[in-house]
């Protein structure tokens, strides 16, 4: 019975929750994935498109679905930039080791716009991005050049 109360507690929660955060260091393929890549999915290389990777721990603890979760849960979220530099929705896509769990977020049909925005404040692969949850379908990211340097 206890078993059972607790998968129904956990279905009811579908999305973040507002003040959930998470810091990421940047890597060269958050920065260049359109062109260093590890799988060859897609045909050539396409310059200028990155993404913000999606800690499996925070993925799981937050409730960071991707399109195949079972629950119809969210999957897009209205996103600003600290700096005002980037507006958009976001994408909760790639898979975890649990294939429900979203990966990264891209800017939904775009992905080059986080890999603009990385280009507008100088991100640079050791530079850390912060994304905090405001509501449970919107988020706010801020870059740094050191993981205690955020406002938000």
């Amino acid at each position: 019975m206890v078993n059972s109360q607790l998968k129904v507690e956990k279905e009811e929660v579908y999305m973040p929750q507002a003040g959930d955060s998470y810091v990421v260091q940047l890597k060269r393929a958050h920065l260049e994935w359109g062109s260093h890549r590890h799988k060859f999915s897609r045909p050539g290389v396409i310059y200028g498109e990155g993404y913000i990777k999606i800690p499996a721990t925070f993925a799981y603890d937050y409730d960071i679905y991707n399109n195949n979760n079972p629950y119809c849960a969210n999957t897009y979220y209205d996103c600003t930039s600290y700096d005002g530099h980037y507006s958009g929705v976001l994408l909760a896509q790639g898979n975890q080791k649990d294939r429900i769990y979203a990966k990264q977020f891209s800017e939904f049909d775009n992905l080059k716009a986080i890999g603009h925005w990385y280009y507008q404040v100088g991100a640079d692969v050791g530079d850390y991005v912060k994304v905090v949850f405001t509501s449970p379908s919107d988020v706010v990211i801020e870059h740094s050049v050191t993981r205690n340097g955020f406002h938000i």
